[in-house]
């Protein structure tokens, strides 16, 4: 039986990478100690097997030492002022996927003879933020009166992303990575990213985050798009960064969910906090989060009464990150990968025009009937 020597440096760099503690390590990799100390070598199939457990390119476990992975579009995320932490194989296998369909959707729109989208890349960075803001919603169509008889948050968030969606930006949102339920991405780790494109612009909303969390990523995340911004963002409404093209997009997106003038027509400064905060999130379909930042920004609070109420309020939604799923696979996978992505690539595909193995790769499934079903959900297979 074949054994293979791997440095001791590499099998840790991997399940750090994947998140992976010492207690559960022990518990998945009995054999692993061993390895660590030298003391045995794995087989190259218990090798394969860990690397598949790890979510790591075997090829990467017979490098000479633990590589350097860096993420692929502009990293703006920050806690306090500082940088993050490395990658987790999550967040890059999560980029990965979104790259290679938006090379794909690329492709297909210009086969298609589709002109490029002329509102990405449309505005200035740093502009006057009311201007910029209503050049988007004006595009979007973006109706606060219709948002407001809109019953829940989800409602909401499901006619803003099918806004972006008719307007040609792939909208893709998920709590997992691929559709591996076992692979749950983290809101601390990253709340969404855009990868600008005239073709193919992409956002990517992280699922596992709040709704109402994941309306102001959106929001944000649409700010880099008209900007042809790339990035990668841990978005919250005020945002102490280091980079000044995330606070102005996250000043630019509090505008366009809240704009000022409506704001101060509609908050009332006699109420009590808990119920204005509360009575305001309905009515604009925001996070309370994102209200603190308005009702700041109209003198309502001071700065540290601001800060106090904020931090507070922050803790609170923590506790409220998580849960969900379930509910129907077809419109679940639909979210997943965008309405407008996945009716292309079954119509690709069932004109023979996209190979059945690519689309089934792209859309995480692996059975015929599945992609037949997903093709019927979207009306693309009658």
């Amino acid at each position: 039986m074949n054994r293979v020597d791997i440095r001791a440096e590499l099998l840790n760099w991997a399940l750090e990478r994947a998140g992976i503690g010492a207690a559960e390590s022990a518990i998945r990799f009995p054999k692993l100690k061993g390895w660590i100390a030298g003391a045995t070598r794995p087989t190259l199939k218990q090798l394969e097997g860990f690397a598949r457990a790890t979510h790591c390119p075997v090829g990467f476990l017979f490098l000479p030492e633990p590589p350097v992975e860096t993420i692929p579009i502009p990293d703006f995320r920050t806690v306090g002022d500082a940088g993050v932490r490395r990658p987790s194989a999550d967040l890059l296998d999560t980029i990965y996927i979104c790259q290679q369909r938006q090379e794909w959707y690329r492709d297909y729109a210009r086969s298609m003879g589709e002109a490029p989208l002329t509102f990405v890349g449309s505005i200035q960075p740093h502009g006057n933020v009311i201007d910029t803001a209503n050049t988007i919603r004006v595009a979007l169509g973006f109706d606060l009166e219709q948002r407001r008889r809109l019953g829940t948050w989800e409602d909401a968030l499901r006619a803003f992303i099918a806004q972006a969606d008719d307007l040609g930006v792939l909208v893709m949102c998920s709590g997992i990575v691929a559709n591996n339920t076992h692979r749950k991405l983290d809101p601390q780790e990253f709340r969404g990213f855009a990868m600008a494109d005239p073709f193919a612009p992409v956002i990517y909303i992280n699922g596992a985050d709040t709704k109402s969390a994941q309306m102001f990523t959106l929001a944000h995340e649409l700010v880099h798009i008209w900007a042809g911004q790339s990035g990668l963002s841990d978005v919250e409404p005020i945002h102490r960064s280091a980079y000044d093209i995330e606070r102005w997009s996250n000043a630019v997106a509090a505008e366009l969910l809240v704009p000022l003038a409506v704001m101060l027509a509609e908050y009332d400064r006699a109420a009590p906090l808990a119920d204005e905060l509360s009575r305001l999130a309905r009515r604009f379909k925001v996070s309370t989060l994102v209200i603190l930042r308005r009702m700041h920004d109209v003198g309502g609070l001071t700065r540290d009464a601001f800060w106090a109420a904020y931090e507070d309020e922050a803790e609170r939604l923590r506790g409220l990150i998580g849960g969900g799923g379930g509910g129907n696979f077809y419109f679940t996978e639909a979210a997943r990968v965008s309405k407008r992505f996945a009716r292309a690539l079954v119509s690709s595909a069932l004109e023979g025009q996209t190979l059945y193995r690519d689309a089934f790769q792209m859309l995480s499934v692996s059975k015929l009937e599945t992609f037949r079903e997903f093709g019927h959900s979207l009306g693309v297979i009658a």
